[in-house]
């Protein structure tokens, strides 16, 4: 039996995918399979450790963004997607696997453009409130769609689309709390924020903070993503602003966290501050209160959608990109942190958002499908 994975290139399709993996590999233990090949098409492996961990087996591809602004990119990407689908053809042919899993993103395009020609079945999930045009297009054919938010269910065929939530990876369940203020230094006296800005940081929301943070170290403790990217800007303005303030211990900035440092943080955060990609599930799953700031243009304005479908739980409050300031953050985070039942009901109505089976339901569907499709 074989099955091929295949999604865009950032952390929120990447994750997703290993997550349904880890409840495939579980289930094909507790059921004995055997010659189960485990396969991942992208542009580039991402994370080739975690592929490793969880035995799957990265196949290049290329894909060309059809962006819907002028750019000259776009003729150039027309070739670079043209070349992506001969490839995944003669790669998918050579695999023949009993099913496919699309988790969307451009990237996916061509992978599930061969999978359509060659009749392997495909299983789709979109992780946004608005499908992007990927997802969209494959749903034409997809034997299976999942989806994180209700309201996306809206733009597929009724009789393929089922409510299963996000696939969540099985340690983001279980935040780390002891040692976690050893290891990161923190001191256990005083509440912590984490801001996670997405894989690849946002520069806006870094610059709020930067703003923000003499205020915020008065009484908070800081940890701050900043993507790679930004990290060396993000130091050099964070250490001129805190040259002279008796509380700059307080602020720890990482360019990226590992699944070790990310999860002592989320065991002993009290407010995160995020995009409203994928992570505002990990978020819910750690059942902790949050600020949203969705980027003001996505697809279909999808993070606008995603931060107010989330919101409306009381887990969060949003802050949109033209109304962020570094005093506005300040004042929403004294606001939670600093009335205790506003805290708590924001903690409280996590729960109702994630749905802790979601990767388990797409894998016996996966495997479902493998299994028939091989008969």
């Amino acid at each position: 039996m074989r099955i091929l994975f295949t999604g865009g290139g950032t952390g929120g399709h990447f994750y997703p995918i290993i997550a349904v993996v880890e409840q495939l590999n579980r289930i094909i233990k507790e059921n004995k399979l055997v010659n189960v090949e485990l396969y991942f098409l992208s542009e580039s492996p991402y994370n080739p450790s975690v592929l490793f961990d969880h035995n799957l087996i990265f196949k290049k591809n290329y894909a060309g963004k059809l962006r819907k602004y002028f750019s000259i990119m776009n003729f150039f990407d027309l070739f670079k997607t043209g070349w992506g689908i001969l490839r995944s053809l003669w790669t998918i042919y050579l695999i023949y696997p009993d099913v496919m899993f699309g988790k969307g993103g451009y990237a996916s395009f061509p992978a599930m453009l061969a999978s359509r020609i060659l009749r392997i079945p495909v299983i789709i999930h979109e992780s946004d409130s608005v499908p992007g045009r990927a997802n969209i297009w494959a749903s034409k054919f997809a034997e299976r769609i999942a989806v994180s938010y209700p309201e996306a269910a809206k733009y597929f065929p009724q009789e393929k689309v089922a409510y299963t939530g996000q696939p969540i990876r099985e340690d983001f369940f279980l935040p780390l709390r002891s040692n976690a203020y050893e290891f990161l230094k923190l001191d256990p006296s005083l509440k912590t924020i984490l801001i996670i800005g997405g894989s690849q940081g946002s520069q806006i929301i870094n610059d709020a903070i930067t703003e923000s943070v003499p205020k915020l170290v008065e009484n908070y403790q800081i940890i701050h993503q900043t993507g790679k990217f930004n990290f060396e800007e993000v130091q050099k303005v964070s250490s001129a602003v805190l040259t002279r303030n008796p509380n700059k211990e307080r602020y720890k900035i990482y360019s990226y966290l590992d699944s070790l440092t990310l999860r002592s943080a989320a065991g002993i955060a009290d407010l995160v501050i995020s995009r409203a990609g994928s992570s505002i599930f990990e978020i819910a799953a750690w059942g902790i209160p949050s600020i949203i700031i969705p980027i003001q243009k996505s697809n279909g304005d999808h993070q606008i959608k995603n931060a107010f479908s989330y919101a409306r739980t009381g887990a969060a409050v949003v802050i949109e990109e033209a109304n962020l300031t570094g005093n506005i953050i300040a004042a929403e985070a004294e606001r939670i942190l600093g009335d205790q039942s506003i805290h708590q009901r924001m903690k409280s109505s996590t729960s109702s958002f994630v749905k802790k089976d979601a990767a388990r339901k797409i894998a016996e569907e996966i495997l479902k499908i493998a299994l028939s499709h091989g008969e």
